[in-house]
């Protein structure tokens, strides 16, 4: 099949059978996605029959331990790299802190690294912070017409001082699509490490993250149709050089290092069901196998080229808007289909008033304070933020640009 069947994905996701949502189309999908009917079966399954301490002889035990451990295998192995490069946290904010933490430990004063103010706050503020122990933290800025990253300014900022540049894979306002690869070649060949925030990419197709080479993706399984999570992959040579965060009897294990909190079992587990979905969607859509990696290449695929070709009327439609500002690129392929937009009030009563309208969207700063600002956009008014991914249909896009007529 060459078009994703939307008909097959929705009935994927019990939410589009739930009595209680019918009629309204969900576009705040960038604050966390539908869950799909395998995570939720997972997570019934671990509560009542594996509820209990994993990894033990019994066999409740046992089989809970196995569960956690296919969810990092299959999950590792989807995304291109090792198992145990791998690891869970409660939440990418959480996680980007512990890390934190550990370059910390191991950058010199008078060192730097390289933040942006396109950042949603997770992968600034951490980051940011170093700052009170004598590193030097220097600021990749936005455009502040566009909100777009120029790699120019980057090699202006880069010199044998900077030991890690941070950066989003695409911004929760803007929208645009970074490129990883470019951007972690110029880091690396500089000498520095590289770490990509991706929870605003990964609901659109999981990354390959073993071709596009950062020593640390992040993303949140929340918002990638799966439980609360955090999930980071730190790549090994990074990984065994950074002082373990977590036990002491910990030390040894790859990706125990960096997760001070004990395991969420059930979560854990019940992520598995994210590598069933793309499983089963590859399936669905193919014919012949193909290995994790190229089966959830074939399906971000499939994804984007869905997701594109709805977003460029509803691109074309708000662009043009007196009094409506668009923040990002104007064209779908150059950006995901997370759209904000600077309104002359208040973006909450605008959210407010869709909402009427069957439109769930949502209206504020989305955490990236700074990115707003530095394009003069006031953090009060915030923005309107409609999102959407792969399971939104034609008739919902329908729904938004009718509504979108009566309150802009």
């Amino acid at each position: 099949m060459t078009d994703l069947d939307t008909t097959w994905v929705r009935a994927q996701f019990p939410a589009f059978a739930e009595a209680t949502l019918q009629g309204q189309a969900f576009f705040e999908n960038a604050g966390g996605s539908y869950t799909c009917k395998p995570v939720i079966d997972r997570l019934f399954r671990f509560y009542t029959q594996r509820k209990v301490q994993p990894y033990g002889p019994y066999a409740a035990s046992t089989l809970g331990g196995n569960e956690m451990d296919e969810a990092r295998q299959r999950l590792s192995a989807m995304l291109g790299v090792d198992t145990d490069e791998l690891s869970f946290g409660p939440s990418t904010t959480q996680n980007t802190y512990v890390l934190a933490q550990a370059f910390g430990q191991m950058i010199a004063p008078g060192e730097a690294i390289v933040v942006t103010n396109q950042d949603h706050e997770a992968n600034s503020g951490p980051w940011r912070r170093l700052a009170d122990r004598g590193i030097d933290v220097r600021e990749w800025c936005v455009n502040p017409e566009t909100g777009a990253l120029d790699i120019a300014d980057l090699e202006d900022l880069l010199d044998v001082d900077v030991r890690l540049v941070c950066f989003p894979h695409c911004s929760n306002v803007v929208g645009q699509v970074n490129p990883v690869t470019e951007i972690t070649a110029l880091a690396h060949a500089a000498g520095a490490f590289v770490c990509v925030d991706g929870v605003s990419y990964a609901p659109h197709g999981f990354a390959d993250v073993g071709a596009l080479g950062p020593d640390i993706y992040l993303f949140s399984a929340y918002k990638t149709f799966g439980p609360h999570q955090g999930i980071m992959v730190i790549r090994r040579a990074l990984a065994e050089l950074l002082p373990n965060q977590g036990h002491v009897f910990n030390a040894d294990s790859l990706y125990k290092r960096f997760t001070p909190a004990g395991p969420d079992h059930a979560q854990v587990a019940a992520c598995a069901g994210m590598a069933d979905y793309i499983d089963a969607a590859y399936a669905h859509h193919n014919s012949g196998d193909a290995d994790a990696v190229s089966r959830a290449q074939v399906m971000h695929d499939l994804m984007r080229a869905h997701e594109t070709r709805l977003l460029q009327p509803l691109l074309d439609a708000v662009k043009s808007r007196n009094a409506v500002r668009l923040i990002g690129p104007d064209t779908a392929v150059d950006r995901a289909p997370t759209v904000a937009l600077a309104l002359t009030r208040r973006a909450a009563d605008a959210a407010a008033d869709l909402a009427r309208r069957g439109i769930m969207a949502g209206g504020g700063d989305f955490y990236a304070g700074r990115a707003l600002s530095a394009m003069g956009i006031d953090p009060e008014l915030g923005v309107l933020r409609l999102s959407f991914t792969h399971y939104t249909s034609e008739g919902e896009m329908d729904q938004l640009l009718n509504a979108l007529d009566d309150v802009l």
